[in-house]
C-alpha cells in the first residue's frame, strides 16, 4: 500500500519512479522464475527473505550491536528451511526458535521483535506451503493480488491523494489509494475466478487479501517509526529494504496460512 498523499509538485511525487521500476521489473522476473520453478528453489528463496527481512528487523530494534543482526539472520533462513522439510507438528515449534531467543539476546524491544519475527517466518512458511500444496496458480493469484494493491495504491495517491489512511503512523499512505487497492485485488480476482473456474466469490477473498496485505504494510510502517527510521534498510534501490518490498506479502500470506483451510481456500481446490 505505498501510496502517497503529498502533492507538493510533479517532482517530487515521481522523483522515485524510475529507480522503483527498474528495481520492481528485476524482482518480478526473478519472482516469476521462482514461482514457476517451485520445489527446493522456492522454499530456498523463501528462507533467504525470511532471514534478510529479520536482519532489518534486528538492526532496527537493536541498532547498537551490529554483530547480532547478522547472528539473528542466519538463524532466521535456517529454521525457515528447516521448517519447510519437517512435519508440520515439528515446523510449527521450530519457526518460532527466532523469536524465543529475542527474549535472551535482545536487550530492549523485545515484545515486537518476538511478534514481528514470528510474522516474517510464518508468512514465509505460508508461501512455501501455498506453492508446495496448491501449485504454480495461487502462488502467483497471491502474488498478483499483493503486488496491483501496492501499484494501484501508489499511484491513486500520487494521482488522486485525499484524506490521510492513518497520518499517525504511515503519513504518505491515503483513503484513495487504500481502496485503489481494494478495486484493483477484485478484478484480479474475477479474472482468476473465471480462469480457474472457482467463481466470482474469489474477488472477495481477493479483496480479503488485499486488506490483509494493507496491514502487513502499517504494522510494519509501525515498527519503523518506532525505531525511528525511513526505510528498514536499503537493499533495493527505490523500495527500501526487504520489509518494505514484502510487508504486503506478510500479511497476505499470514492471511491465508490462518484463515484459509476455514475458508476452503484454494476454491474447488479443496
Amino acid at each position: 500500500m505505498a501510496d502517497s498523499g503529498d502533492r507538493p509538485g510533479v517532482s517530487r511525487n515521481w522523483s522515485d519512479l524510475a529507480p522503483r521500476v527498474i528495481s520492481g521489473v528485476v524482482m518480478l522476473g526473478l519472482g516469476a522464475v521462482l514461482i514457476w520453478t517451485g520445489g527446493h528453489w522456492f522454499r530456498i528463496a523463501m528462507a533467504l527473505i525470511a532471514g534478510g527481512m529479520t536482519w532489518e528487523l534486528t538492526r532496527m530494534s537493536v541498532p547498537d550491536r551490529g554483530n547480532l543482526a547478522p547472528q539473528m539472520a542466519v538463524i532466521a533462513a535456517l529454521a525457515s528451511l528447516l521448517a519447510f522439510y519437517l512435519p508440520i507438528y515439528l515446523a510449527l515449534p521450530m519457526l518460532l526458535v527466532p523469536s524465543l531467543l529475542a527474549i535472551r539476546l535482545l536487550p530492549s524491544r523485545q515484545v515486537v521483535f518476538l511478534i514481528f519475527t514470528a510474522v516474517i517466518l510464518f508468512a514465509a512458511f505460508g508461501m512455501a506451503r501455498l506453492r508446495g500444496d496448491f501449485g504454480f496458480t495461487w502462488m502467483l493469484w497471491l502474488v498478483t493480488v499483493v503486488v496491483v494493491t501496492d501499484v494501484a495504491g501508489y499511484f491513486a495517491g500520487r494521482m488522486i491523494g485525499g484524506p490521510k489512511f492513518w497520518p499517525r503512523i504511515s503519513p504518505k499512505k491515503t483513503w484513495s489509494g487504500t481502496a485503489a487497492g481494494w478495486i484493483a485485488a477484485a478484478i484480479v480476482g474475477v479474472i482468476f475466478g473465471m480462469v480457474t473456474g472457482s467463481g466470482l466469490g474469489l474477488a472477495g477473498v481477493s479483496i480479503a487479501v488485499s486488506m490483509a496485505s494493507q496491514l502487513g504494510d502499517i504494522a510494519e510502517s509501525a515498527v519503523k517509526r518506532r525505531a525511528g527510521v525511513k526505510d528498514s534498510s536499503a537493499l533495493i534501490p527505490g523500495h527500501g529494504g526487504l520489509m518494505d518490498r514484502f510487508d504486503g506479502m506478510l500479511g497476505g500470506s499470514l492471511f491465508l496460512l490462518l484463515v484459509g483451510p476455514f475458508a476452503g481456500f484454494p476454491p474447488g481446490l479443496v
